[in-house]
């Protein structure tokens, strides 16, 4: 995995809908570049469908997703996928797939027509599989994994893709702290090592405020606020955008805010 080429992502007036119920309408953002974004919100405020949207899964009511100041439904699937990859919330696995079968998918976009698998292709295979700690798994199939092995295998998929742009919907679903912090910590790496540019989305606001370069807050479809946590992170921010009353305290390992929910008392 090397550094990665310039890239530039954004939406531009996006209206985005299912069956006509409008989920956000006139929104602009900006993804910056060589930064890890982190989008948090409550439960339906927009922030996976924005994630879709901006991975050519959904296409606008109205507006535009703009990839390299292209519209994102303009290129080529191939073309996209070669820059952008996507780590979807709910993937399902082909049934009796091998690990490793299912990691070399990512290879796709860099192959053509009738070429042969090459040292390259395999070389981003097991690098991608050795990151996520899943090379030992590499030859029983994906449904015989728990679902934090599986959450494991496709995120080496997305790695195997090597592309400069990757997108998180929701990364470390199903696993337990210690691979949700390992994960984290490989995503880190990827963006201040490597050059990638991450978006996730994430429920988790310590490990957003921890990880995250640039916060973007959302709320009923709308960006909310957008800085780094430290600027942007307050207790009224978190009551407003969440409804729930907190406490900010200063995390004593990486000096970003700590959010300590105030409950009954």
């Amino acid at each position: 995995m090397t550094s990665q080429s310039s890239i530039s992502l954004g939406t531009e007036s996006v209206t985005l809908s299912y069956d006509q119920n409008i989920i956000t309408q006139d929104l602009s953002i900006h993804i910056p570049e060589g930064k890890f974004s982190v989008i948090v919100g409550p439960n339906g405020c927009g922030k996976s469908t924005l994630l879709r949207a901006m991975s050519r899964l959904i296409k606008p009511q109205s507006g535009q997703v703009l990839l390299n100041g292209k519209n994102i439904h303009s290129l080529a699937t191939r073309d996209v996928a070669k820059v952008l990859g996507l780590l979807p919330q709910s993937a399902i696995a082909p049934d009796g797939i091998k690990v490793v079968d299912l990691v070399a998918r990512g290879r796709f976009p860099h192959q053509k027509w009738f070429q042969p698998w090459r040292e390259q292709d395999q070389d981003a295979v097991d690098a991608a599989m050795k990151a996520t700690s899943i090379t030992e798994f590499a030859q029983l199939n994906v449904d015989q994994l728990s679902g934090g092995q599986r959450q494991r295998v496709w995120v080496a998929m997305a790695l195997a893709q090597e592309t400069p742009l990757l997108l998180l919907d929701e990364p470390t679903t199903y696993l337990d702290i210690a691979h949700q912090i390992e994960l984290m910590d490989l995503f880190q790496d990827l963006n201040r090592l490597q050059g990638h540019t991450i978006v996730a989305v994430l429920h988790d606001l310590n490990h957003a405020c921890r990880y995250a370069d640039n916060l973007i807050a959302m709320k009923s479809g709308q960006v909310v606020a957008t800085g780094t946590p430290n600027d942007i992170v307050t207790e009224t921010l978190i009551e407003t955008v969440f409804g729930l009353p907190c406490i900010i305290l200063e995390d004593p390992i990486s000096g970003t805010p700590l959010v300590i929910p105030k409950g009954r008392q």
